[in-house]
């Protein structure tokens, strides 16, 4: 089971995940907040929506809205966004 094991605030709604796999990938989820729906509606605000936490292996924010690591890496696979993580300097 894949997991993020950390994620990175890029601004704009962009969201660098990284994953169990050592593969990472930026989530862009502006088009995800154009959607209707109350734990969509605080995520509007950049500020909230940086607030972002991970629980675990899922990405979360306070309000109850939580997204799997699986769905969020099928999404970044089928959009062809997946790089294997560069090693440290």
């Amino acid at each position: 089971m894949i997991k993020i094991t950390k994620a990175d605030y890029l601004g704009n709604f962009c969201i660098r995940l990284f994953f169990s796999n050592g593969v990472q990938g930026d989530f862009d989820a502006a088009d995800m907040l154009h959607g209707m729906g109350s734990l969509l509606m605080p995520l509007r605000d950049t500020a909230y929506f940086g607030e972002f936490f991970l629980e675990l292996g899922a990405l979360c924010w306070r309000n109850g809205l939580e997204l799997s690591p699986d769905s969020l890496y099928r999404k970044l696979e089928e959009s062809k966004l997946l790089k294997k993580e560069q090693a440290a300097a």
